[in-house]
């Protein structure tokens, strides 16, 4: 199933996708405690799933074009993101130091071979950012003021069903209740700065709407293999980003594995499996400008779409 948060009109309901993709069915109209929100449904588990799939089995599909799509979670209970892409550790750094000759008047030293540092082999990287910074698709990214140099991120998230601590590898993926698209939307100048501090991104990433999920959640049954998902990137119809989730250094069951080693996982979080390979204008020394659209969109999931609009 591929459900979504949306608004007729009314605040957030629960919808589910009609079979041909241009309409909802209304989940939360049934009344039923699990089918209420989207983080109802997850609590609910296998359960719910049977009450969505039955719901939208009897039920009419409202006008994809009549509602607006929400992020699928709202505030979710928490957000981890990691970096697992290997050509995005190796270039990520060059882009950056081309920023920073940029903003200090030098000569671009361009493009350049990196390398990865050992301990992005060794295990997972990740890091906790602003759950409450939530926005999805169709939504205008209003840029903060303390930055001028914007970007994107192109990722996939999988957002946790069951619960759990100490989960093996091996069964981590019966703990993941589906996927979506996430744009790390990403401003570079101050997270050059701040990344001085090692203590991770902070401003550089946490502004209102900064973390952009969309367009709805696709439960696990319906992606066989998430490594072989098709990940592009456009920005006003120019392709910018043509990539795949296979060459990540670390999978899902290795994140998940590694994040619940003494801490409980809940239903609901949200884990981002990184920048895809190429999945950024940092990589390309490129970045956005006022006005833009950028259209993220993953094979067997869809395409979640915002507007940039820079302040003064």
């Amino acid at each position: 199933m591929k459900l979504a948060t949306f608004d007729a009109g009314h605040g957030p309901r629960l919808g589910a996708l009609t079979q041909n993709g241009d309409a909802l069915v209304d989940l939360t109209a049934t009344g039923l405690p699990a089918l209420a929100s989207m983080q109802a449904l997850i609590e609910a588990g296998d359960a719910g799933l049977k009450d969505a799939q039955s719901a939208l089995a009897a039920g009419t599909g409202l006008a994809l074009d009549s509602v607006t799509l929400l992020a699928p979670l709202p505030c979710p209970p928490q957000i981890r993101d990691a970096s697992t892409a290997p050509r995005h550790i190796k270039h990520a750094p060059v882009g950056m130091r081309r920023l920073a000759a940029l903003l200090e008047g030098q000569p671009d030293p361009g493009p350049a071979e990196g390398s990865i540092p050992d301990i992005y082999r060794a295990q997972p990287i990740f890091y906790i950012t602003n759950r409450f910074s939530v926005a999805g698709p169709e939504a205008d990214i209003h840029w903060p003021s303390y930055s001028k140099y914007m970007d994107y991120e192109l990722e996939v998230a999988v957002i946790i069903g069951k619960g759990g601590r100490d989960i093996k590898a091996e069964n981590a993926m019966e703990h993941v209740f589906g996927y979506t698209i996430f744009n790390d939307f990403s401003a570079r100048d101050t997270q050059l700065r701040e990344m001085q501090g090692l203590l991770g991104p902070a401003k550089g990433k946490s502004f209102d709407a900064g973390n952009v999920f969309g367009p709805w959640i696709v439960t696990r049954d319906e992606i066989l293999d998430y490594r072989a998902l098709r990940c592009t990137a456009h920005i006003n119809g120019r392709l910018v980003t043509d990539s795949r989730l296979g060459e990540m250094l670390h999978g899902f069951e290795d994140m998940i594995a590694f994040i619940s080693d003494s801490e409980t996982l809940h239903p609901g979080e949200i884990i981002g499996s990184g920048t895809v390979d190429d999945g950024c204008g940092l990589e390309r020394c490129e970045f956005l400008s006022d006005g833009d659209d950028v259209a993220l969109t993953v094979d067997g999931i869809g395409t979640l779409r915002n507007r940039i609009v820079a302040k003064g």
